[in-house]
């Protein structure tokens, strides 16, 4: 893309899952729309307060960056982001999720899959082969293109779009899979209603996202806060695509207890800490043990 990318910027009244007004939120802080590192108040940058719901800990920036053209947010090559081997569907792919899947519930052969935010088509092509028959459908041209072309992609089950654009008939799918998608919605609570307008009552929507409980992004926030700065590290990345928020259990159980679903499994990942060595012997068994590890993996049921 030529053009030079624009942004318009969105204020934020109320909580988007909860529904709580912003008006007594905490600001956390400030966070630029790019790599902070340790001494942001150094770097020029494009700044956002980051603000956290008092009701349900959903963290989230106020105001939020909404694109003129969307692939301005998605429409990077992938190669751009991924080595070739990335194009590659390992046998163990998405196994995680099939399985706790098949845990949770009565599976059989042919169960239907929504894959929304599908990327490549890799997620699709690993509940295929575990016998699923799944669709889905991905707002980035590239990633689209590439799926189609080089993954062998149905166009017929694979759509390009958003899924504030999408539509499937309602009650169709036994499981749908956000991924790790919502954190770039801007309506996240929204979007989990019409998603699960698609689910069958007593399907499952699983959905991982940044936890707003993250222990390094507190060592960071405090580290910022003795060293006298306003920054905080939330929201990493804030740039394309960015991400928008991060999430807290209870942002889950509150929007489920106004809307026609429960929260049926939920566990916490520790993935990277990007902290040295030596620290993570320690940090890391602790973040395992205290649930704040950096992604949330939750499970909603949609009652019957």
């Amino acid at each position: 893309m030529n053009h030079s990318k624009r942004y318009t910027f969105h204020d934020i009244k109320s909580c988007n899952m909860c529904g709580s007004s912003t008006l007594h939120h905490k600001i956390l802080g400030k966070r630029m729309n790019r790599h902070q590192g340790m001494f942001p108040s150094k770097k020029t940058a494009i700044t956002t307060s980051i603000c956290k719901c008092d009701a349900c800990g959903l963290i989230y920036s106020n105001p939020q960056p909404i694109p003129y053209d969307i692939q301005d947010h998605y429409g990077i090559p992938p190669e751009s982001y991924w080595t070739p081997e990335y194009f590659v569907v390992s046998d163990g792919y998405f196994a995680g999720e099939i399985n706790r899947f098949k845990s949770l519930a009565n599976f059989k052969p042919g169960m239907k899959v929504l894959d929304i935010g599908a990327g490549l088509g890799k997620g699709i092509i690993a509940m295929n082969k575990a016998g699923f028959d799944a669709y889905g459908f991905e707002p980035s041209e590239p990633f689209y293109k590439r799926a189609i072309e080089q993954m062998g992609m149905n166009p017929e089950k694979f759509k390009l779009g958003m899924l504030e654009d999408m539509e499937y008939t309602e009650n169709y799918f036994d499981f749908v899979s956000f991924g790790a998608v919502l954190e770039h919605l801007y309506d996240p609570g929204a979007s989990i209603i019409k998603a699960m307008r698609w689910l069958k009552p007593g399907g499952y929507m699983h959905i991982e996202v940044p936890s707003s409980d993250w222990l390094v992004n507190k060592l960071i926030n405090f580290i910022y806060r003795i060293t006298g700065t306003d920054y905080v590290a939330n929201l990493s990345p804030m740039h394309e695509p960015f991400h928008l928020h991060e999430f807290g259990l209870q942002s889950f159980k509150k929007h489920a207890a106004s809307y026609n679903y429960e929260v049926a499994f939920h566990e916490y990942y520790v993935c990277l800490t990007y902290l040295p060595r030596i620290i993570n012997v320690f940090i890391i068994p602790y973040m395992k043990m205290t649930d704040t590890g950096m992604q949330l993996s939750i499970w909603l049921r949609k009652k019957v």
